[in-house]
């Protein structure tokens, strides 16, 4: 791909793609990790005397109907305040953006437009004749080939990647292509359906894998071991077999918990039960890992050379089944492995626990993140490496593209 950091910048209206999709409750911005972010691209612009237009989605709306519940206004707003200057949001932009060198402007939300979501060639034309350089910074929306994140790149003078975008990929080579071994994987999260794909990849590769929430109940009952009434895939344990298999025929392990903690409803006020899984009741709901299991996932940790993280051991949220996921989350911040998490429930357990300064890499992806690690091309990441390609030589270091 082209970089960003390779292209003249300076006086040219650069449109770029973020990921700014927060939430948002009352009209407050409730987590602006994404925002922060994307801060270092959008100030190198703005820095180097680029018109900055900054494209974003924010929820899902009905497409080509906005909804002012949807508005990317409160991002604007905290945009301003981190930036330290004023972001104005354009409403009715792709008739045009007014923007002067070393200003930055943020489009209403792009998912408001009419044919973004199924990657409209009209609509990419209209958002490519925006610009003179096009920058596509949202890994987290590249599994998805949509007029901001692919139709544009293809219309677009000059098509490029940001540097947040080159960072995420680089973290999930350090996994996916040549890791340090051995390995870790952690797997979770409720369905095993929703992870299929990631879970049948990382198991050809990786030297172990912890497998957590719901996902671990699939593989326990799959297993013989009792869950109780505990959320379970009962059409998945053929799979779930087939992989414990698979893990034990080349010598990589599937560890199962041996003692959980347990209620019989899930609720803030629920009461917490450790047990052996011997001894899970009929209708017990297994809700996290118990501390043994958790004291036998912080040795794996300790050995490992390369830990990639997505998914919760438990339900965290609640303070009585969380400390499995607390356990994990502060041995993988201890260890001196190198360290990658993503998805939206990792983030919040990160946060939760006060662990992202000793993770080497968080990424801001959740569903790119595992296709990236299943083997998958990623739309987004194609399109720009197939303008690469057709580029003529005329890079020159100090004039750029």
């Amino acid at each position: 791909m082209l970089s960003m950091n390779h292209v003249r910048l300076a006086g040219r209206r650069v449109l770029i793609r973020e990921d700014l999709n927060v939430p948002i409750a009352d009209g407050r911005i409730t987590d602006d990790s994404r925002i922060r972010a994307a801060l270092p691209t959008i100030r190198l612009a703005a820095e180097s005397g680029a018109r900055v237009i900054v494209v974003s989605h924010l929820g899902r709306p009905r497409e080509g109907e906005p909804d002012p519940a949807l508005s990317l206004k409160p991002v604007a707003a905290r945009l301003s305040e981190l930036l330290g200057m004023r972001v104005r949001l354009v409403t009715d932009w792709l008739r045009g953006v007014d923007v002067t060198e070393g200003e930055v402007v943020l489009c209403e939300n792009v998912r408001f437009e009419d044919g973004e979501k199924r990657n409209d060639d009209d609509l990419a034309r209209r958002m490519a004749a925006l610009c003179d350089v096009y920058v596509n910074d949202a890994f987290a929306t590249a599994h998805r080939a949509e007029a901001s994140t692919h139709g544009i790149a293809k219309y677009a003078r000059t098509a490029c990647a940001g540097p947040l975008l080159e960072a995420e990929i680089r973290a999930l080579q350090k996994v996916r292509d040549n890791p340090a071994r051995p390995l870790l994987a952690i797997v979770g999260g409720a369905k095993v359906s929703t992870k299929l794909a990631v879970l049948e990849s990382l198991i050809k590769f990786v030297d172990q894998m912890i497998v957590g929430g719901g996902i671990a109940n699939t593989f326990m009952k799959a297993a013989g071991l009792r869950i109780g009434r505990s959320l379970c895939e009962n059409d998945l344990l053929g799979i779930a077999r087939r992989l414990l298999k698979a893990a034990e025929a080349r010598g990589a392990a599937i560890p199962l918990p041996t003692d959980v903690v347990c209620a019989k409803t899930l609720a803030a006020d629920a009461a917490a039960t450790t047990k052996p899984v011997a001894d899970v009741a009929d209708d017990d709901l297994i809700l996290d890992v118990g501390p043994r299991t958790s004291a036998r996932y912080a040795g794996m940790l300790k050995q490992a050379a390369t830990i990639c993280w997505n998914g919760p051991l438990g339900v965290f949220e609640y303070d009585q089944f969380g400390h499995g996921t607390r356990a994990l989350a502060e041995g993988i911040a201890a260890s001196d492995a190198y360290s990658v998490a993503g998805g939206g429930d990792t983030l919040a357990a990160i946060a939760r626990f006060g662990v992202a300064d000793r993770i080497s890499y968080i990424s801001t992806a959740g569903g790119a993140f595992l296709e990236y690690l299943e083997g998958k091309t990623l739309p987004a990441v194609a399109i720009l490496e197939e303008r690469a390609r057709a580029m003529p030589d005329r890079y020159h270091p100090s004039e750029g593209y």
